[in-house]
């Protein structure tokens, strides 16, 4: 490491040639090569990747009893949910600016270490008021550990084993939400709904022990001027968007705030595009667009992306309501989807380093197309092993072309401005979600009313001549109670099939771009990222 530093130094003090170089300078490959050791630093980054997404799944499935606990009505209670998203949206543009102005290493552990503080204020919280703030609070570094780790994971890895680190990176990304509603279900079923924010705290204190024991150092770049301008611009207009996509449903999408919500949020981020442009230290380089592979892997990456959040939504949902089952069962119904996830990610790493990412990308959207379809056949009287094979299918295929797609895309970028590739990916990861789950839960309610009102036209019809109903009515007011909520099921399941098929649709559609990927190992140069360690 003493050698690696002097190496680094002697680097950065060297008068810079003029014209091109035809080759890297010789400290770059020693510190990428992997006899430096990167894996054991790779699995502490994967530890916060894991916990800030682990915090997004886990929180939901506490919702209804934390509702309970401060007797307060729905639209008050998803503000714990809202306000976090809305704080992230803030927050991520201004992580690649940090991460170069404190240091990757050290804003690593910052990050870390106040995420597990403030969730365990979050834990300690006694009203909906202090709840939402320490949400607030605690969203702050959940922004920010996605961009870092992403960032250093780029930086250390070398470029001929970036596909096998993406992997297993990926793990935190995509398992996360599959595992915490089954751990969030145990936790508030049969222990404390508390203990989903404390749980946090011994995690934030061992990965932020590992970090300091085995993370190499990232030198800061203090020089680089915080762009003011471009900041207000990006986190109103985040924040305007991501309040128009949540509030959407309460509020009515063509009423008048919602459209001036939308409204300020193009202006806003088409401002925020200009000043990019014409400033000389971005807060984010808007240049990573001029790259048609990282756009594509967006592209696809919001795809995947809508389909994942709308079946860990929708699924539960309709297990817990249509169904009856507890939020501990339903998790363990979710649980082999996140299993099938940890074999196929880290085999789909492999794959990339040998292939590229265009078929691993091909196989895992058709895959997931072809699953997300069969829950399209979801109903009330589905068995659980029906439900558990068509989202083993759906899984394998996000398991397969999530990290391709988005190691592809962040590789094309030149080096200097993967960090900002890096808060794209994750501003984009967000957006979409929320963007898709707000419009397939518009969908899904519009149809629910319309189905129910054609099915309420049916039985009135019907309800002097068909004997079954007579007998129910003979019963009294709530002798129809049985077949009212035997109708709801049925029309909750047929909206939601309607959901998962426009899902699958396109998905499937999502191929067409997984073509247009890279075929095959990277030339030689491409894809190289120098790191910094020192």
């Amino acid at each position: 490491m003493a050698r690696t530093e002097e190496l680094s130094v002697a680097t950065e003090e060297a008068p810079r040639p003029v014209g091109p170089v035809p080759t890297p300078p010789a400290p770059v490959a020693p510190a990428r090569g992997p006899g430096e050791g990167w894996g054991i630093p790779l699995i502490v980054v994967i530890i916060g990747m894991f916990m800030s997404v682990l915090d997004t799944s886990i929180v939901n499935v506490a919702v209804p009893t934390i509702q309970r606990e401060y007797n307060v009505t729905t639209d008050q209670i998803q503000w714990i949910t809202t306000a976090y998203m809305l704080c992230l949206g803030v927050v991520v543009p201004t992580s690649a600016w940090l991460g170069d102005r404190l240091g990757l290493r050290r804003m690593y552990l910052l990050s870390l270490v106040t995420f597990g503080a403030f969730s365990a204020l979050c834990g300690m919280a006694d009203d909906l008021g202090s709840m939402i703030f320490f949400r607030i609070l605690q969203a702050v570094p959940g922004g920010m550990l996605p961009v870092t780790c992403l960032t250093i994971l780029m930086r250390m890895v070398p470029p001929q084993k970036l596909g096998a680190a993406m992997g297993l990176y990926g793990l935190g990304i995509v398992v996360a939400p599959g595992v915490g509603p089954t751990l969030g279900g145990y936790l508030v079923e049969y222990v404390n709904w508390r203990l989903i924010f404390y749980i946090n705290v011994p995690i934030g204190i061992i990965g932020a022990i590992a970090a300091m024991a085995v993370l190499p150092h990232f030198p800061a770049k203090p020089g680089r001027r915080f762009d003011l301008p471009g900041f207000l611009c990006i986190a109103g207009g985040m924040f305007a968007l991501l309040l128009a996509l949540s509030e959407g449903q309460t509020w009515g999408w063509t009423s008048y705030p919602i459209l001036v919500l939308a409204a300020a949020a193009v202006n806003l981020l088409l401002l925020f595009v200009a000043i990019e442009l014409k400033v000389a230290e971005p807060l984010l380089d808007v240049r990573v667009f001029t790259h048609w592979p990282f756009i594509n892997s967006l592209l696809l990456i919001a795809i995947l992306s809508i389909g994942l959040f709308a079946v860990l939504f929708y699924v539960p949902l309709f297990l817990q309501e249509g169904q009856g089952m507890t939020a501990w069962h339903t998790g363990l119904v979710l649980l082999p989807q996140a299993l099938m996830m940890m074999v196929t990610m880290p085999a789909a790493g492999r794959i990339y380093d040998r292939f590229g990412p265009r078929w691993p990308a091909v196989v895992g959207l058709t895959l997931c197309g072809i699953g997300t379809l069969l829950l399209s056949q979801i109903n009330a009287d589905m068995t659980r092993p029906e439900l558990i094979m068509w989202m083993m299918i759906r899984a394998a295929g996000i398991g397969l072309a999530m990290m391709p797609i988005m190691t592809g895309g962040l590789a094309s970028l030149p080096p200097g401005i993967v960090s900002s590739g890096s808060a794209f990916n994750t501003l984009t990861q967000r957006v979409t979600a929320s963007f898709g789950l707000a419009a397939l839960t518009a969908l899904a309610t519009t149809q629910q009313a319309q189905f129910m009102s054609n099915r309420a036209s049916l039985l009135s019809t019907g309800a002097n001549t068909d004997p079954r109903i007579v007998a129910m009515q003979e019963q009294g007011p709530g002798g129809l109670i049985a077949l009212w909520r035997q109708t709801q099921v049925q029309v909750e399941a047929q909206a939601y099939s309607n959901v998962f098929l426009i899902a699958g649709i396109c998905t499937l559609a999502g191929v067409l771009l997984a073509l247009r990927l890279r075929s095959g190992k990277p030339a030689k140069g491409e894809d190289a990222e120098p790191v910094e360690v020192g």
